[in-house]
């Protein structure tokens, strides 16, 4: 939904900046809200599985499982601090998968603080970029 109202936002402001005249300040606002939009939406991270399929997938090939959900600042500075490496880790979308919800609260005393990460069965809440990139070598 944030993603969806900063794109709302940025047509907006750019729609008002053509009227003003200003069609070149229009254009740059648009790719601003845009680029803000879809950093904070699920389009900037890997493909979500479910948390049933992570841990079965995580058991046969041993890649961490990353917990996140969309619009979460700490989620996207690890999903770009990874890079291209984020693709070899499973993601769960909190949101999305009651069950990877479940898994957060169970690691974290109750509350959903993620991004939390799950390495051959141990936890680490909002881990360093640097620790996991690692991990996924």
């Amino acid at each position: 939904m944030v993603s969806l109202l900063l794109a709302v936002v940025g047509l907006a402001v750019a729609v008002r900046r053509v009227g003003e005249g200003a069609p070149g300040q229009a254009a740059v606002w648009l790719v601003v809200f845009l680029v803000i939009a879809v950093g904070l939406s699920p389009l900037a991270f890997p493909r979500s599985v479910g948390a049933a399929e992570a841990r079965r997938r995580s058991a046969e090939d041993g890649r961490p499982i990353v917990y996140w959900r969309p619009g979460c600042r700490y989620c996207l500075r690890l999903r770009v601090r990874l890079g291209t490496a984020a693709r070899r880790a499973h993601w769960v979308d909190i949101w999305r998968d009651p069950e990877g919800a479940a898994a957060v609260r169970a690691v974290t005393g109750g509350d959903e603080t993620v991004p939390t990460v799950v390495v051959a069965g141990r936890s680490r809440v909002n881990p360093d970029p640097a620790w996991l990139r690692r991990q996924l070598r």
